[in-house]
């Protein structure tokens, strides 16, 4: 089996002069739940090559065993620092995808041509579709084979507006992850602030924040699986 992980190629938080990124546990913690599956993980981004790492998802209390894993894992650190193009990327080679979140999938993947259609044909396909956090905001403009969003009538979670709140940043980011998945027509679900929880609905996964990071992965994984 072969799974298509992709993260951000976006570093700029808004107009604050501070970076932002994918979030580190969010990879580390499905990249090991995969791998130790003994699933083939590819990596890709929007344009190639290290993909930036949100600074914050760098300190002290982000930290988690995934994450130290990580650091002592010379191939993961090379393989994160040549992911390939997503323009290159054929859906066909692979059983599933699953997006890592971070505050930068909301500037450039949400918005992102070659990733919307990723995401539809993995879709349409009948292949299993995953993102934690602030990625399913990727599916802002996906849509299923009807033409409706894919994500409505769907039970979806994500980043909540409270959470963002409580980061402070309901005024920098594009749009609020909840409002969007709420205004598509997505049957949106959460738990209290930095609990973990993930939902399937069909072979669509979606996680809350970065404590739901393991369970949307071994969600996808069930998925593989069944």
């Amino acid at each position: 089996m072969k799974i298509l992980m992709v993260l951000t190629s976006h570093d700029r938080l808004g107009e604050t002069g501070k970076k932002t990124g994918f979030w580190l546990e969010e990879f580390a913690a499905p990249y090991y739940i995969f791998r130790d599956a003994g699933i083939n993980v590819v990596l890709a981004s929007p344009a190639g090559g290290h993909p930036p790492l949100d600074p914050k998802s760098d300190e002290p209390d982000a930290q988690s065993a995934d994450t130290e894993r990580f650091r002592k894992d010379i191939a993961a650190q090379q393989a994160l620092a040549n992911t390939q193009q997503l323009g290159n990327i054929d859906s066909s080679k692979f059983d599933a995808v699953f997006y890592a979140g971070g505050h930068g999938p909301l500037w450039d993947l949400a918005e992102d041509r070659q990733s919307i259609e990723l995401i539809e044909s993995f879709y349409a396909n009948g292949k299993p579709v995953g993102a934690v956090c602030h990625a399913p905001g990727v599916l802002k403009r996906a849509k299923k084979p009807d033409g409706s969003p894919l994500v409505a009538g769907k039970r979806v979670t994500g980043f909540s507006n409270s959470e963002e709140s409580a980061v402070g940043l309901t005024n920098v980011v594009p749009f609020l992850v909840e409002d969007a998945l709420r205004g598509l027509g997505g049957n949106y679900e959460k738990t209290h602030d930095w609990g973990s929880f993930a939902i399937t609905d069909g072979h669509l996964v979606t996680g809350q924040n970065p404590a739901s990071s393991v369970a949307a992965a071994e969600e996808l994984l069930k998925l593989l699986h069944q």
